[in-house]
């Protein structure tokens, strides 16, 4: 039975032919775009420098610990090009695991993933009020600074963004390329800027400044073991290499998407790493980095805030207005990936069948949409009342590194489950090689995972809530109990979960 009879009628039908369905508009560009888009912001401008403060004595190690968390990343990118050139569907990570090792699997792997970048969706615009207060004081306006310090302004503005870009999701695809594009270009153009301060200026400079200044105290400062230190500080950065997976959400809207979503993952995950190091390495190049321990101790610290002291005041505010739109430009492409998630769920049955809705003008899937923003609110009211926003990017680090090692697990795993469309593998064909890329995205996965689990459940925390990995545990409970209501009813209605998930969703 091919996919196409099921579409007309069968069980695995998202709807009838008449029923709205989403658009293959996304060209290469713009799925290139949604990938860099989510990868390049508060991972680089913030998380190179406040990991200071996190994983106390990583010191000078941050590049050696960004070169260990690179490994799985691209390996994860692989497994995720070999899929997705066989599976261009919406919610790529669910179809994928769901047609390659069963439904609940595929549910498991998404729901994680799903519940971690809306938590980042939510940190993430949390955090744009801060840069636009310090591009603020940049510019010497006191008053916007003052203003923009403000709690509850800060909480409007947070909120003002999120559900701006929801409103340019809502008009399609078409909308986030041309949204994404310009902000992508201007932010690589400001961070140019930090870059080339980087490698025109030495660390005696600053030493020169901090002696002016009479902060020389605060290059004092000594390294951690390197063991002890650089293994938790990979799998801290592993976070700034999250983003590419979105590409994948999107592929029942990828033009040629056998093609494209390989290209364009290989294409985000190779732009973003060079960045990332010439970006970080010019920073730490500068600033010494027992400064950045010593300021990350008393406040939030930017790679822009860092390099201030070193420029003329109209370049640090273009430095600072990239670092700002770094984080803006962060929302269109995650809200996209997270919508089609809930968008897949919801065609196979396994989640309110409601949550499946398309626009029929704009063809988007708006209340997947409207359900990803409402928990992604809940995320920016959380840093809100907690006051610090470094468990989303707990959360976010175990969720994904969950959902990777099920995507390592599903290369493996599809020949044998579901053959036919294992045959239709275009990026890397060899079996043996594909066997060994998710071999050792396994193990590098794996390990990331537990050294991430173990520094979050012997933290010093002020309770269980504070700990990344039970928060995680509890909402993944919750989802399966989801899960269990959907699949009994879906059972109820004689549809078999089995039969619907061993072909590809109906375009």
């Amino acid at each position: 039975m091919t996919n196409a009879s099921i579409s007309d009628g069968g069980p695995a039908a998202g709807g009838t032919g008449s029923r709205p369905a989403l658009r293959r508009e996304l060209g290469l560009l713009g799925l290139a775009a949604a990938g860099i888009g989510s990868m390049v912001g508060a991972g680089i401008n913030i998380v190179p420098f406040a990991l200071q403060r996190t994983v106390p004595g990583i010191g000078p190690w941050v590049l050696t610990a960004y070169a260990i968390a690179a490994v799985p990343a691209v390996l994860a990118a692989l497994c995720y090009a070999m899929l997705g050139s066989a599976m261009p569907r919406a919610g790529g990570s669910y179809v994928y695991a769901s047609r390659a090792i069963g439904p609940y699997t595929g549910f498991l792997a998404s729901f994680s993933q799903w519940f971690g970048l809306c938590i980042a969706i939510g940190v993430v615009s949390y955090v744009i009020p801060p840069f636009l207060r310090d591009t603020a004081i940049a510019a010497q306006w006191t008053d916007v600074a003052a203003m923009l310090d403000q709690r509850l302004v800060r909480l409007a503005l947070a909120l003002g963004f999120l559900w701006t870009f929801v409103l340019v999701n809502l008009r399609g695809v078409k909308a986030v390329t041309r949204t994404l594009v310009p902000l992508v270009a201007l932010v690589f153009l400001c961070s140019g800027l930090v870059i080339l301060t980087g490698y025109t200026h030495t660390a005696a400079d600053y030493q020169a400044l901090l002696a002016a200044r009479g902060d020389s105290a605060m290059l004092e400062g000594s390294a951690g073991e390197f063991w002890r230190v650089v293994p938790p500080a990979a799998a801290v950065l592993f976070s700034s290499f999250i983003g590419f997976d979105v590409i994948a959400q999107a592929g029942g809207e990828a033009k040629n998407p056998s093609r494209t979503l390989p290209l364009a993952i290989g294409l985000a995950i190779g732009v973003v790493g060079i960045f990332y190091f010439a970006f970080t390495g010019a920073v730490y190049r500068a600033v010494p980095w027992q400064y950045v321990a010593a300021a990350s101790q008393r406040g939030d610290v930017t790679a822009p805030g860092l390099l201030t002291a070193l420029v003329s005041p109209a370049v640090g505010v273009l430095m600072m207005s990239g670092a700002a739109l770094a984080l803006i430009k962060d929302l269109p492409g995650m809200l996209l990936g997270v919508s089609r998630l809930c968008f897949a769920w919801a065609e196979d049955g396994v989640f309110p069948r409601q949550i499946a809705r398309v626009d029929p003008v704009n063809g988007t899937p708006r209340t997947a949409l409207f359900a990803s923003a409402m928990l992604s609110t809940l995320g920016i009211l959380g840093g809100h009342f907690a006051g610090d926003f470094f468990l989303g990017v707990d959360i976010l680090v175990t969720a994904m590194l969950v959902n990777f090692v099920i995507m390592a697990l599903s290369v493996l795993r599809l020949p044998s489950h579901n053959p036919a469309i294992a045959r239709d593998v275009r990026v890397i064909t060899a079996r043996w090689a594909q066997v060994l890329v998710a071999v050792l995205a396994l193990i590098t996965l794996l390990a990331l995972l537990v050294v991430h689990s173990w520094r979050d459940l012997t933290a010093d925390v002020a309770g269980w809530y504070a700990r990344s990995t039970l928060v995680w545990a509890l909402v993944m409970a919750i989802g399966t109990l989801v899960y269990w209501r959907e699949t009994r009813a879906l059972a109820a209605a004689g549809r078999d979960l089995r039969a619907i998930t061993a072909v590809l969703p109906p375009e």
